[in-house]
């Protein structure tokens, strides 16, 4: 494990310089995806520091700055700087730093980056290559675009709920929280750096307007619903925890919890027959294909129940795997954490930190062998890197930033 809190010298994207100025989770997130693979990332906060510190999970349920779980999941492998970019020498620091930039990544309203002269024009005035990724609820245009919001208010303005999340003709159901922001700064991520990539070829940077509800509906609602009302007028409902056009494929009970039951094809079917036992009901004339078998699916699951309830979700998921068929048990957090699988790719890292001690840590969600990234060093305490990069990066003096901070500019 490197200790150091050095920028990191190798990695796919070293030697690019990245502000993170966001809050919360969006625009960390997206920064955190730059800074696993290499980015010398420089998280800025306001001398209160980032929201996310005031949000748990804290251990013990004790809420502390420098111990939100929710802040340091991500922050790790970032310099920490505190900066009041609404004081006027809080603005020239930042200012300075947009300067050395290649990257700004941010999450807040476009009326407030005008309001505290930070948006676009103004740093692409001092910083032509600056490239910007600015994510938000709803993008940087339109009517909504100056509207607050979270998560939930760009997942639900997508019409995700009005697909998933519950059944046929009942209420629409709240969605796991941040999917949109996560799905938000994944796209904020690629195309950022696509945008990073062809400075060349447009003659500069350019800012990436990237807005939660779009990247939801774009990745997540699909063709398969806003392509399908474009071109007929027709989209699919909600359907509950089941598939209305093939059967097995479901969430069902099973003797030690649950299991995710995938039948749809030929040779699925004929092989999760195979690990019950090939009972007679299966080869009825009713279940010979997945449609029919979605037409008589209560009747397919009242069948299964005896045999579910038998065996334990490791053994199904592992014989019906070995037979062709796609079932995998549902995992509770804890399951999941300890599965010999992520264990196996090395997906987990040991990190200390000074107030949380060692903790183990969620890896980067792809790998690169010839550069691999993902945690190496713990998220920065508040202003833990004022001095080294005010004075190190800015030339700043020890003088200077004390005067800084006595007068709340950092």
């Amino acid at each position: 494990m490197n200790d150091s809190k050095q920028p990191q010298e190798t990695g796919a994207l070293a030697g690019l310089l990245v502000l993170d100025f966001g809050q919360g989770v969006s625009a960390p997130h997206c920064a955190r995806l730059f800074a696993d693979f290499g980015a010398d990332v420089i998280k800025i906060e306001p001398p209160h520091g980032d929201a996310a510190r005031s949000s748990g999970p804290y251990p013990g349920d004790q809420p502390h700055p420098e111990r939100s779980g929710l802040f340091f999941f991500h922050n790790t492998n970032k310099r920490g700087v505190t900066c009041d970019v609404s004081h006027p020498e809080g603005h020239a620091l930042f200012m300075d730093l947009v300067r050395r930039a290649d990257v700004l990544i941010e999450n807040n309203l476009p009326a407030q980056m005008r309001a505290w002269g930070i948006d676009y024009p103004t740093l692409a005035a001092i910083n032509p290559s600056l490239v910007m990724i600015s994510i938000t609820p709803f993008g940087q245009t339109g009517p909504y675009s100056e509207w607050h919001g979270q998560d939930l208010n760009a997942y639900h303005l997508s019409g995700a709920s009005a697909r998933y999340c519950g059944r046929p003709d009942e209420m629409p159901l709240e969605h796991g929280t941040f999917s949109a922001d996560y799905f938000g700064s994944v796209a904020a991520a690629a195309w950022g750096l696509a945008a990073v990539m062809g400075r060349d070829l447009v003659g500069g940077g350019q800012q990436v307007d990237v807005s939660c509800a779009e990247a939801i509906a774009a990745a997540f609602v699909g063709g398969q619903n806003i392509g399908g009302l474009a071109q007929d007028g027709r989209w699919d409902s909600r359907t509950g925890v089941g598939m209305p056009l093939g059967a097995p494929a479901t969430i069902l009970p099973c003797k030690d919890g649950h299991v995710w039951m995938l039948a749809l094809e030929p040779g699925q079917w004929k092989g999760l027959c195979k690990v019950m036992g090939d009972p007679e009901w299966a080869s009825l004339e009713m279940f010979n294909d997945m449609y029919t078998r979605a037409q008589n699916a209560d009747l397919i699951y009242g069948l299964m129940s005896d045999w579910l309830m038998a065996h334990g979700k490791m053994e199904i998921m592992e014989k019906c795997q070995a037979a062709g068929c796609p079932v995998t048990a549902v995992f509770t957090i804890e399951e999941a954490a300890r599965h010999r699988h992520l264990q196996a790719r090395d997906y987990f890292v040991d990190i200390e930190h000074p107030e949380l001690g060692r903790l183990h840590c969620l890896g980067a969600p792809f790998k690169l062998p010839a550069s691999p990234g993902g945690p190496r060093t713990p998220a920065p305490l508040l202003g833990e890197h004022n001095r080294e990069v005010f004075e190190g990066l800015l030339g700043r003096t020890a003088a200077e930033l004390e005067h800084l901070g006595a007068i709340g500019a950092i």
